[in-house]
């Protein structure tokens, strides 16, 4: 009880201070998150088993210059297998050049399928060519009712490929998915599914099905990476559904899976991730990714707990959860502050003067004082030096909480809202945004499905760069995104460069005069791209679908040939916000565990004297770089592993009387 006051006197004053130091325009313009008892349900038409197969799809006018090229890969029975924000659901492992594009089956590739059937397409040549429909999962539970209740729905997925293994037939598509077996929720939400198929020989397969117990309510997970040391990870909001009302426990149920090599498939241990949010309302999205070494990773969701005064009670906000062990052990939650004194100033600094006079009546808040806000989905990524990457849209808190104002300006042309990329150099504790692109609609509604900007994030395979796409609709006088074209960004993190387009500040248009253009719906991105020399290949899917008709039979796009080149990245990034940089960084090393050569990066903020140590267990030093003299930058430490006895070292990176210590593995 005495709790509950708190939050609630924390939620008023909230609100109440930030009302006192500003008043919106009336009739703006803004959105909120979808509840959770409307996500993930579809309508009970919506392709039972044993219904003649849906294949007609609508009729477009395409452009008739293709400036990407796209091709036709699989068929589902409808789109609610990509909906909800864009989960895990294309995969790329860059040592096997391999992409997959995972989704519920049916359609014209597989008459007559039912949509709790799951499949993949795949391919192993980068893209070019492709398998299609490999079925990996079937329904067989029928209870009697309308649905089997091992019906599979909104899966995530990725690609394990065995230490050492260079052959993609021997390689395993990984799945992980909710179904309907009730055990959380009459007739529907409760059960997982998951399980694994041989690339190689499609027969080659294992499921498990796994109910909810105990204290472990289980829904639907956003959340889902699988990780280079092999290992998977899955989040899911714990809410019980049992009475028919959403009831947030106040944590996350982390789903973690390892790799069996006498059984060949996955060993699941479950945990909670203590999450509380101000409201005990549910978090708006979560999602979870590791870095390339497998061992620092970051869970984070969409949520306020009250520890960010202006936006407590008002606006949503990132919040991590960290671990340098490979996930034996979780930080506390660390809140990512947007607005505020201690905020974000690329986000203070995205509306100009004259955007912020159409917002607010006279006189004007400081910037310090507007209650910035994300919106509702996200897309995370960590980079090689093990700093986490949050490709989110942000705008401003709307006159009520917990919305976002997606007015249309008359002065930019734009919505005032921006996408980003909020990341850290420091491991969490100081942040800083790369605004990537100003947009001009906010929300989709296609019959009784909406859908937002999907932000999505991919990085190279080594993690030194980065690539955020989204969906806008660019066309005079459509207000809302109902025509959407996929967008893109880069980031070169070392220089801290974004590519240009056309030697201008601003996103690309990736679907413009193609068949896509206006119609590149749902779209989702691979978690990393494919690299070729200079040239980074971003891979995409979209549904082409009948948004008069949701429940229609659908066909998976996927955009083969959009890429980056190095000499893109040319317009600086973080210009306003390099100053609040700690004054050095020391990333883990990468690879870690170490074979050969590995190499420590730190980053300073101005040039700084420093020197490096490594020490084995004992305490004795065994590789020393006597101290000298850095310039400000990207500074690597490289040096060769296979010289040093298997086990666990130590290194110490000093800068004047300042040390960060960080373990590493030798193999």
């Amino acid at each position: 009880m005495k709790k509950s006051l708190l939050l609630l006197v924390a939620v008023v004053f909230g609100i109440t201070a930030i009302a006192q130091n500003y008043s919106l325009k009336p009739n703006l313009k803004s959105e909120q998150a979808i509840t959770a008892e409307k996500v993930a349900f579809e309508p009970a038409n919506a392709y039972a088993p044993g219904q003649a197969a849906k294949t007609a799809l609508p009729s477009h006018t395409y452009k008739n210059t293709d400036f990407v090229t796209i091709a036709n890969i699989g068929t589902g029975a409808n789109v609610y297998s990509y909906i909800n924000g864009g989960r895990s659901m294309v995969n790329v492992n860059n040592g096997l050049n391999t992409v997959t594009n995972f989704h519920r089956m049916g359609g014209a590739l597989d008459p007559g399928g039912y949509s709790g059937d799951l499949g993949y397409d795949v391919s192993t040549d980068g893209g070019m060519t492709w398998t299609n429909q490999v079925e990996c999962y079937i329904a067989v539970n029928n209870a009697g009712g309308e649905y089997y209740t091992d019906a599979a729905r909104y899966p995530n997925h990725g690609l394990y490929n065995p230490l050492g293994n260079t052959d993609p037939n021997e390689a395993y598509v990984t799945y992980f998915c909710p179904n309907l077996d009730g055990s959380n929720s009459p007739d529907s939400w409760g059960g997982y599914s998951y399980g694994r198929t041989k690339i190689g020989d499609p027969n080659d397969t294992i499921r498990h099905l796994f109910s909810s117990h105990d204290e472990y309510f289980q829904y639907v997970p956003d959340a889902f990476c699988l990780t280079n040391l092999g290992e998977f990870w899955c989040a899911d909001m714990n809410q019980d559904w049992s009475t028919g009302a959403v009831v947030y426990q106040g944590n996350v149920i982390m789903n973690h899976g390892t790799w069996n090599v006498e059984t060949m498939d996955w060993e699941l241990e479950q945990f909670l991730i203590d999450a509380e949010t101000i409201d005990n309302s549910r978090p708006a999205y979560a999602q979870v990714e590791f870095a390339p070494d497998g061992i620092t990773g970051y869970m984070a969701i969409l949520a306020d707990n009250g520890e960010i005064a202006i936006s407590s009670g008002l606006s949503y906000f990132p919040i991590i959860y960290k671990t340098t062990d490979g996930g034996e052990n979780w930080s506390d939650a660390m809140p990512v502050a947007l607005a505020g004194d201690d905020g974000i100033g690329g986000v203070h600094n995205y509306l100009s003067d004259e955007e912020l006079a159409e917002l607010y009546e006279a006189p004007v808040p400081d910037r310090e004082e507007i209650p910035f806000t994300t919106a509702f989905d996200f897309n995370l990524s960590v980079d090689a030096w093990g700093n986490p990457h949050i490709a989110v849209l942000v705008g401003v808190t709307g006159s009520d909480a917990y919305s976002i104002i997606t007015a249309l300006s008359e002065v930019s042309g734009y919505i005032f809202t921006c996408a980003f990329d909020i990341t850290s150099m420091d491991g969490g504790e100081n942040w800083i945004g790369y605004e990537l692109g100003r947009l001009k609609t906010f929300r989709g509604t296609f019959v009784d499905l909406v859908e937002d900007n999907r932000m999505q994030i991919a990085r190279n395979h080594e993690g030194t760069k980065m690539f955020v796409t989204w969906l806008d609709t660019d066309l005079p006088g459509v207000v809302d995104n109902q025509q959407p074209d996929i967008w893109a960004r880069g980031i070169d993190i070392e220089t801290h460069e974004l590519t240009n387009n056309g030697g201008e500040d601003l996103p690309h248009n990736v679907t413009e005069f193609s068949e896509a253009m206006w119609q590149a719906y749902y779209h989702c991105l691979g978690n990393e791209v494919f690299v070729n020399g200079d040239v980074y290949t971003l891979p995409m899917v979209y549904v082409a679908f009948n948004p008069e008709d949701p429940a229609e039979a659908v066909q998976y796009k996927y955009i083969q040939d959009f890429a980056y080149t190095e000499a893109d990245f040319t317009i600086t990034g973080v210009e306003d916000n390099y100053a609040q940089l700690a004054s050095f960084d020391v990333a883990q090393n990468f690879p870690n565990p170490a074979t050969g050569s590995t190499t420590v990066t730190v980053t300073l903020k101005e040039t700084t004297t420093l020197s490096f140590e490594l020490f084995n267990m004992m305490g004795q030093s065994v590789i020393e770089i006597p101290a000298q003299s850095y310039s400000a930058g990207v500074q690597p430490f490289t040096f060769n592993a296979s010289e040093l006895s298997g086990g666990v070292y130590f290194y110490t990176v000093t800068a004047g009387e300042t040390q960060v210590t960080k373990k590493m593995i030798v193999e």
